[in-house]
């Protein structure tokens, strides 16, 4: 089979650069690996980091092949490219929940995995329409925490707060009733769900109506914080 430029209907992804690759390669037990391409101007830095001998020991398939790099690659520093099948990775639930209505920035969304990584949240829902997850530029700008997150899309918030019917929600938005500062104060209801509406739009008023509506102060010099920002500090708050 041909590999192309990636899009949504895609039945397969990819890595773009040998950290990403090699991060696959890692959880391969969890992934379905097609192929490792390998660009023939690609020299290792050292016996570790040889990709030839990783995908020797873990018995995949390695190919040098330079057209595939002048389809798939934008940038002239990939040298290492891992082709793998998507594939279901469904929320758990009783397990806390980010989740994400309409979200249309792939780089954002690929902060968010990172960042939520790090404080522990491993759990994603998409409310459509959504980016894709599986867009290589997410899984780029996630840095290699695509591959240790759950993920989950529903084609709406009611239909995702059916399905969880007892997770708290606790909705992030700008004309939020409760100061996230004094969220520490009250008792943190478990399972519960981070809820973060579209980089330009926010969630709508009626949300309010699904949970406890929480803002974040800052002063007036900005309109708002940018998603993957606010984000990245509601989780550091939860978290503890």
């Amino acid at each position: 089979m041909e590999i192309r430029r990636y899009k949504h209907d895609a039945a397969y992804s990819y890595t773009l650069g040998m950290a990403l690759t090699i991060e696959l390669i890692a959880q391969k037990d969890s992934y379905h690996i097609r192929k490792i391409y390998v660009h023939p101007d690609y020299v290792p830095k050292d016996d570790k980091n040889n990709i030839f001998e990783i995908c020797n020991e873990a018995q995949l398939p390695v190919e040098i092949n330079k057209k595939v790099f002048g389809r798939l690659s934008m940038k002239e520093n990939v040298y290492v490219i891992g082709i793998f099948d998507k594939h279901d990775m469904n929320v758990e639930p009783g397990r806390p929940h980010v989740v994400l209505v309409n979200p249309s920035d792939s780089g954002n969304l690929g902060t968010i995995l990172r960042t939520g990584l790090g404080f522990g949240f491993k759990d994603y829902v998409i409310i459509k329409p959504g980016v894709d997850i599986y867009n290589p530029k997410t899984i780029r700008s996630s840095m290699g925490a695509f591959f240790h997150v759950r993920f989950t899309y529903y084609d709406s918030f009611e239909q995702y707060r059916q399905k969880f019917s007892n997770h708290q929600m606790y909705l992030f938005m700008l004309d939020g009733k409760i100061n996230l500062k004094d969220m520490k104060e009250r008792q943190q209801k478990n399972p519960f769900s981070l809820v973060f509406g579209n980089e330009g739009s926010g969630l709508p008023g009626f949300f309010r109506d699904y949970g406890d509506s929480i803002y974040i102060e800052h002063n007036n010099e900005i309109d708002s914080l940018n998603l993957s920002v606010a984000f990245g500090i509601a989780a550091n708050s939860f978290s503890e």
